[in-house]
C-alpha cells in the first residue's frame, strides 16, 4: 500500500490538463448531441473517463503533499510548474460542470471548492509574477494559466449553475488578463532564443484564450452569436492555423505528457464553433463544426493512446520533463 501512495505521490501536478482535455471534449460532444441527434452518447463516456482521470490525478495530488510536501512546494514555487499547478482547479471546474449529468447539488459542492482552490491559487502565483524578477526564459504560453486559464473557465462554470452575474465578472478578469499577457509572450518568443525542444509543446496552451474566452462568452449569453464571438473564433483558428505551421518544429520534442497542453484548445475551438453552428447555422460553420470535432477528437485520441503507450512502458513519470 505505501508503495503505491508513493508511486501517485510522484505524479506531476502538470498532469491534470489530461483531465481538462478529456472533460474539455466531453463537453464539445455535448453540444454536438444537439446538433445532430443521436451523437450524445460519446460525451457521457468522455465525462465518465475525464472524471475518473481527475479523481485519480486529485488523490495523487493529495498524496503528494502527505508524503512529499517538499516536492508540492517545489512545484508552487517553480516558475513554470507553479503556473502549471492551476490545472487543478481549471480541471475541478470542468469536472463540476460535468457532474452536473448526474448529480447537480454534488456538482454545486465541487465547483464552490475549486473556485475556491483556483482563487487563492491564481491570486497567489499571479500576485507574485507581479513582483518582477522573472526571467525571459520563464515566460512562456503556461503564464496564461493562473490569471486568464482560471478565470475563464470559472466564468463558464458559473453559467453553467446559473450564476451568470458572477460569471461576468471571471470573464471580465480572464479577457484582459489575456489581451495584457499576448504582447508579452510573443515578445519573449519573437526576441529572445527559442523554446527549449522540452518546453516547446507548451505553445499548445497559445490556442485555447481566444476559444475559452468564446465558449465563456456563449455561456453567458446563451442566446448570442454575434460579431464579437465570430472575431474570438476567428482569432481562435488563426492561432490553430499557426500551431499547424509550428508543429514540424515542436515534434522535434518526443512525444510527452506536456503535449497534452494542445488538447483544452482543440477541444474549445470544436465547442465554439459547434455552439456558433448551433445559434446562427451558416455555410461555414457547416463546414467547420464537423471538421473541428474530429479534429479535437484525433488529437485527444492520440494523446491518450501516447499517454497509455507511456505508461505501459514505464516511461510516464520519467517523459514528464519540462
Amino acid at each position: 500500500m505505501s508503495e503505491i501512495i508513493d508511486r501517485l505521490a510522484g505524479v506531476p501536478v502538470a498532469f491534470f490538463g489530461m483531465a481538462v482535455g478529456v472533460l474539455a471534449l466531453s463537453q464539445a460532444w455535448l453540444v454536438a448531441g444537439r446538433l445532430w441527434p443521436g451523437m450524445a452518447h460519446p460525451s457521457h463516456w468522455l465525462g465518465a473517463v475525464g472524471l475518473l482521470i481527475w479523481a485519480v490525478l486529485l488523490l495523487a495530488y493529495l498524496c503528494k503533499w502527505c508524503v512529499r510536501r517538499a516536492a508540492a512546494w517545489s512545484e508552487l514555487y517553480d516558475p513554470l510548474t507553479s503556473s502549471l499547478a492551476t490545472l487543478g482547479p481549471i480541471s475541478t471546474m470542468l469536472a463540476s460542470v460535468t457532474l452536473l449529468a448526474w448529480s447537480r447539488p454534488a456538482g454545486l459542492a465541487l465547483w464552490i471548492a475549486a473556485l475556491a482552490w483556483q482563487m487563492v491559487l491564481g491570486l497567489w502565483i499571479y500576485g507574485r509574477f507581479w513582483k518582477g524578477g522573472n526571467a525571459p526564459a520563464n515566460v512562456t504560453a503556461a503564464v496564461y494559466l493562473p490569471a486568464v486559464g482560471q478565470n475563464l473557465v470559472a466564468g463558464m462554470s458559473s453559467a453553467a449553475f446559473g450564476w451568470t452575474e458572477l460569471g461576468v465578472l471571471f470573464f471580465g478578469a480572464g479577457m484582459f488578463s489575456w489581451l495584457a499577457l499576448e504582447s508579452m509572450i510573443l515578445g519573449r518568443a519573437a526576441t529572445h532564443t527559442p523554446l527549449p525542444e522540452a518546453q516547446r509543446p507548451l505553445l499548445g496552451i497559445q490556442l485555447a484564450p481566444a476559444v475559452v474566452a468564446g465558449v465563456c462568452y456563449t455561456g453567458l449569453r446563451p442566446e448570442s452569436a454575434d460579431f464579437f464571438v465570430q472575431m474570438l473564433l476567428g482569432y481562435g483558428l488563426y492561432q490553430a492555423a499557426l500551431a499547424l505551421r509550428l508543429l514540424p518544429w515542436i515534434l522535434q520534442q518526443r512525444f510527452a505528457p506536456s503535449y497534452w497542453s494542445f488538447s483544452f484548445g482543440v477541444a474549445a475551438l470544436a465547442n465554439l464553433t459547434l455552439r456558433l453552428h448551433e445559434r446562427s447555422p451558416g455555410t461555414l460553420t457547416a463546414v467547420l463544426a464537423p471538421l473541428t470535432l474530429a479534429g479535437a477528437s484525433l488529437v485527444v485520441g492520440g494523446l491518450l493512446l501516447g499517454t497509455v503507450r507511456l505508461a505501459w512502458q514505464g516511461r510516464l513519470l520519467s517523459a514528464a520533463v519540462v
